[in-house]
């Protein structure tokens, strides 16, 4: 069964630093690219970072410098670090796997909360 579970999310301050984690499972995890997405109350899912098969990322521009995205394919694990975090970044974070033929999977989801 293709899984793909996210972890790490919780309450955090702001300026404060969480990591995601996203472990996959039932499929070719190096062979997929990897990302991730986020979705806040009221407004459309939108990408956050992403990392190819060969490795290369792309950002957010509301990310940038503060996030990190890396995978670990001997763990078959992806993974997000959100340093100096802001309210805006309070969402439910989606990890997302795509193959180069666009089969697609997602997880639940897990809920960041950035707040004092």
């Amino acid at each position: 069964q293709v899984q793909l579970v996210e972890s790490g999310g919780g309450l955090v301050q702001p300026g404060g630093s969480l990591r995601l984690s996203c472990l996959a499972s039932g499929f070719p995890f190096r062979s997929y690219h990897m990302g991730w997405y986020r979705q806040a109350p009221g407004k459309e899912r939108e990408l956050v970072a992403t990392i190819i098969i060969t490795g290369g990322t792309n950002y957010a521009d509301s990310v940038k410098g503060r996030f990190t995205v890396s995978r670990d394919n001997a763990k078959n694990t992806l993974y997000l670090q959100m340093n100096s975090l802001k309210p805006e970044d309070t969402a439910v974070y989606y990890c997302n796997a795509q193959s180069p033929w666009q089969r697609t999977y997602w997880g639940q989801g897990t809920q960041v909360t950035v707040s004092s």
